[in-house]
């Protein structure tokens, strides 16, 4: 069997890797705004489709330059296929929130991420997890019915789409950890870019609307940045723990907020605020015994 891909070299820089959340936060956030501003005009699908075009091309450029289609040999296909299955839904549900959600709202939401990961643990990697661990999780998911308010006068349907998207995140994290040792992340990032490409581009037809050329230009805008988030975010776990860098990655909520305010007139209200900090806090918590157990594992 072919060894797996060599770990890039770890350098410790954390004011670098910190720098390199926090920008990390505004190309997604950015990337987010744009959607959110093209939902008003062509249907969500459409969107991310735009989205998924734009990164597929990048990703076969990086694999072209980095030794062209040898490198999308991966040894394991079907986990491939499930990760690039939960990362499609994951983005189609959450620019469908984004379509009736304000960004800071649909944001706070989707920090739950991190607990599902945790119960996700369990049935798929067969890991046990402590008290802590589940009290914590628990004490998350109160933050997530502050954001949400369900039965509350300003309850949406909508609101239930950015935790849809943060449970089929949590489901493509869990795949991921399962193949890191054998798949490289250039390999996976663009099974995961093609995979989607293609099941979005069978829908399309359905839901096709005429595209203008600032249509397609912002499509371009939102694959790109949300391509570079990625890269860079990846970049900063090699300058920096992820205990350490876990605390900055919150903070795109206030650039959620700042772009909710400039370009929708939106700011995030008082329980909102409350809830994203209780999940964030959960999610750190959380971070910290994951952090605990390898260093007892090791």
């Amino acid at each position: 069997m072919p060894k797996g891909p060599t770990p890039p070299h770890r350098r410790d820089a954390p004011l670098r890797g910190i720098g390199l959340v926090l920008v990390t936060g505004v190309f997604f956030t950015s990337a987010d705004a744009v959607s959110k501003l093209l939902t008003a005009d062509i249907p969500a699908l459409q969107v991310v489709w735009l989205r998924y075009g734009a990164f597929t091309a990048i990703m076969l450029a990086l694999v072209w330059r980095a030794g062209g289609l040898s490198r999308l040999r991966t040894q394991r296909p079907k986990l491939q296929i499930l990760r690039g299955l939960g990362v499609t839904v994951s983005s189609i549900v959450f620019v469908m929130g984004l379509q009736y959600l304000p960004i800071a709202d649909a944001t706070a939401s989707s920090f739950v991420a991190p607990l599902f990961v945790t119960a996700l643990s369990i049935p798929l990697l067969g890991e046990t997890i402590g008290w802590r661990r589940w009290s914590a999780t628990l004490i998350g998911f109160v933050g997530v019915m502050i954001v949400v308010r369900p039965g509350g006068s300003g309850f949406q349907t909508a609101s239930l789409l950015p935790l849809a998207s943060a449970l089929s995140w949590a489901f493509a994290m869990i795949i991921t950890r399962m193949m890191s040792r054998t798949e490289s992340p250039v390999t996976t990032l663009t099974y995961s870019a093609m995979i989607g490409l293609v099941l979005i581009s069978l829908a399309m037809p359905f839901v096709w609307q005429p595209l203008t050329w600032t249509f397609v230009l912002m499509g371009l805008f939102i694959g790109v940045s949300s391509t570079i988030g990625h890269w860079l975010l990846v970049m900063a776990f090699r300058h920096a723990d992820a205990s350490l860098l876990a605390p900055f990655s919150y903070l795109q909520l206030l650039w959620a907020s700042i772009f909710g305010y400039v370009l929708f007139s939106a700011l995030p209200d008082v329980w909102t605020l409350v809830g994203a900090v209780i999940i964030a806090g959960s999610g750190l918590y959380t971070a910290h015994r994951e952090r605990i157990k390898a260093r007892l594992a090791g």
